[in-house]
């Protein structure tokens, strides 16, 4: 069956995956658009096992351990920002787009990314906002999704990490996004009981409608 310039692959595993998993399966469909920048995007979503990231340019003097023995998996990657813990209850979507299709601008493409998070807060009926001169999604003053993306010739990978459930205690290890002055926060701190069972499909909607793309799943 013929694909349109709008199809995206969904690529959604079950349970917490792996930092080094889930890198390598962008950079896979990556280069597929790379090699081919007519074809499918790609879309992932997942939870991660523990882990800490710095972009590529982050400051390690964010980070309140030893980098030599951190408390879960350490990874320097591809995408800006500063650092960010990754955990099971956090949901983490990545989406691997040609950006020639969404405007090449990747100042528009974080606003985006803001904005999907935005939508799946209006939906849940919670007033979420963003910070002038920073990046990310924040309610009542405490970040509840972190951004950070990467592109090569135009192809995305990274994207959002929103907090619905998870334990924040893995962050007091770190300088969340190099923000001392605003704690971070999750979805059920407003929503008692709210999982990312629920949250899953709100956040699907809002990426396939804000990016125009049909989700279709992994052969």
């Amino acid at each position: 069956m013929a694909r349109s310039t709008g199809d995206a692959i969904l690529l959604e595993p079950s349970g917490p995956v792996p930092f080094e998993t889930a890198w390598q399966q962008q950079r896979e469909q990556q280069q597929r658009l790379l090699d081919d920048p007519q074809g499918p995007a790609a879309v992932l979503l997942l939870e991660h096992q523990p882990c800490y990231t710095l972009g590529r340019g982050a400051d390690p003097a964010f980070l309140r351990f030893d980098p030599r023995r951190p408390p879960h998996p350490l990874f320097r990657i591809d995408r800006g920002g500063e650092v960010t813990h990754h955990c099971p209850g956090q949901l983490v979507l990545y989406p691997v787009l040609n950006l020639q299709r969404h405007g090449a601008d990747l100042h528009t493409y974080l606003r985006a990314l803001e904005q999907v998070v935005l939508d799946v807060l209006t939906v849940l009926a919670l007033p979420g906002e963003r910070s002038t001169g920073q990046t990310g999604v924040w309610l009542e003053g405490r970040k509840v999704a972190a951004i950070g993306v990467g592109a090569r010739r135009w192809i995305s990978q990274h994207g959002l990490a929103l907090n619905v459930d998870c334990d924040l205690s893995g962050f007091a290890a770190i300088v969340p996004c190099g923000i001392a002055d605003r704690p971070v926060g999750r979805l059920s701190d407003w929503i008692p009981g709210l999982t990312t069972t629920k949250v899953r499909p709100l956040l699907l909607h809002a990426l396939a409608r804000r990016f125009a793309l049909q989700l279709l799943p992994c052969d």
